[in-house]
């Protein structure tokens, strides 16, 4: 089930956006969603709260006590790792989507054609981060762990802890090196490697200063000084080739 939240604080636009929404669902059979509809970003924020938010926001720009931007951030604050796309009758913003790690950034008005073919590129990616995951063998047996939801992970003492969206989990002894029992961790793009016993996900990493990283939750990180550059690096390009990829 897709869950789609759209907001916009202008009646007409916010009945249009949801009938096109609505149209693009019709016409994937295979695809099944729900829509749900906002006037305020304070409204749709009380919602994602209250539940477990929504795959992908619709969100406009101008909106007033609340931009659609200032809602990104706190939805990314929240830990929501929905997608997100601007609709917006102005241009000027789109510097400020990139804050929010937005899928996309539409003019208005959008044509059905270029709408769905945004929203086909958004599907696409939740369902490759839907599928994408590891399995942690832990003191109450296996359990799987979606790397999206995967903040950061460390070595403490001989298990590793993974700092989870919903979770901390400890995994039982390992017996092999950090590196090695983080492998299929690093073979994913969004993980990087810091020093000998640490491995941040880039998507939850919203900016990186000096030596400290900071994570869509609030929490800061401090990162090895002799990786803090080459990380800083790394985490500029993650979100250039991801937003060159549209």
């Amino acid at each position: 089930m897709l869950r789609i939240a759209i907001c916009d604080d202008e009646e007409k636009q916010l009945r249009q956006a949801a009938a096109m929404l609505n149209a693009y669902l019709r016409s994937r059979p295979g695809l099944h969603g729900h829509v749900e509809t906002f006037r305020s970003g304070g409204t749709l924020l009380e919602r994602a709260e209250d539940t477990e938010g929504f795959d992908l926001y619709v969100l406009d720009i101008l909106m007033p006590e609340l931009s659609g931007i200032d809602t990104g951030r706190r939805l990314r604050a929240l830990g929501q790792g929905g997608e997100i796309v601007y609709l917006t009758s102005s241009n000027d913003f789109a510097a400020d989507s990139y804050d929010v790690h937005a899928f996309f950034y539409l003019l208005k008005p959008v044509g059905e054609a270029k709408l769905f073919q945004v929203l086909d590129g958004a599907v696409e990616k939740l369902n490759r981060r839907r599928s994408s995951a590891v399995v942690v063998t832990t003191g109450d047996g296996p359990r799987r762990i979606l790397l999206e939801r995967i903040r950061y992970v460390e070595r403490v003492g001989r298990c590793m802890r993974y700092y989870c969206t919903d979770a901390t989990i400890d995994s039982q002894t390992i017996r092999v090196s950090f590196r090695e029992a983080v492998a299929s961790l690093l073979a994913d793009r969004r993980f990087c490697l810091c020093g000998a016993s640490f491995v941040l996900n880039f998507q939850h990493v919203t900016g990186v200063n000096g030596q400290t990283a900071l994570l869509d939750n609030g929490q800061a990180v401090i990162l090895p000084r002799t990786s803090a550059t080459e990380f800083k690096k790394a985490w500029g390009n993650y979100w250039l080739e991801e937003r060159n990829a549209w």
